[in-house]
């Protein structure tokens, strides 16, 4: 065997023992992520908390009661720019990722990196519905695991749009506003049918800070 071939033969070794050692951890951490993992039957049967409205006998309204205060609206009762707007904002390639963008996740890696603590994130919007409506805030790589699991999950059984539906009716906007139907009426005095361009952008800049 010349030297050239049996340097080759022994990288080519190396690269498929690196293979399988990535295969087997990647295996290893599915395993411990699926180990208790939680139903996303409650993202599939979504019925979150509304406004109950109080009707006079002349109809006009009396007033609200609500824990949160959120109108549902789909996407058809919404101004056609509004989606566009929070896309933008939050998930510019919601349509084509299969629930995880792992080009977001390296270019906050590598931002986070720079700036020596964290000033990005990499979630689409599906991860955030699961974290929002199953797995909660708590900080911890397993969460982070099970968040990525249930997000493929997710995709696999429902549409973009019914995922979209979801996410523009839950988060939650400041003010006590939860969706964009609330947040319309409350900054803007309008329903979500209504806004304008400039409205809409100003809507899908709050999910980031929405007390400021």
């Amino acid at each position: 065997m010349s030297k050239k071939r049996s340097i080759f033969s022994y990288v080519l070794l190396g690269l498929t023992t690196l293979g399988l050692i990535g295969a087997g951890c990647a295996f290893g951490l599915y395993l411990w992520a699926s180990n208790g993992l939680p139903s996303i039957t409650k993202v599939e049967d979504y019925r979150p908390a509304q406004v109950t409205t109080i009707f006079a006998r002349d109809g006009s309204v009396m007033g609200y009661l609500f824990r949160e205060k959120r109108f549902l609206v789909n996407l058809e009762q919404m101004a056609p720019k509004l989606k566009w707007a929070f896309l933008a904002a939050e998930d510019a390639e919601f349509y084509t990722h299969p629930g995880i963008n792992y080009k977001a996740i390296a270019r906050a890696f590598v931002a986070n990196l720079k700036a020596g603590r964290t000033v990005q994130g990499g979630s689409t919007i599906t991860q955030q519905v699961v974290k929002r409506l199953v797995v909660g805030d708590e900080r911890s790589l397993k969460r982070k695991a099970q968040e990525a699991l249930l997000a493929f999950q997710l995709e696999d059984r429902l549409t973009k749009d019914q995922i979209l539906y979801i996410y523009l009716n839950q988060i939650y906007l400041g003010h006590s506003t939860y969706g964009v139907e609330a947040a319309a009426r409350v900054y803007f005095a309008k329903n979500a049918s209504d806004l304008t361009v400039a409205e809409c952008a100003v809507l899908a800049t709050l999910p980031k800070a929405p007390s400021d």
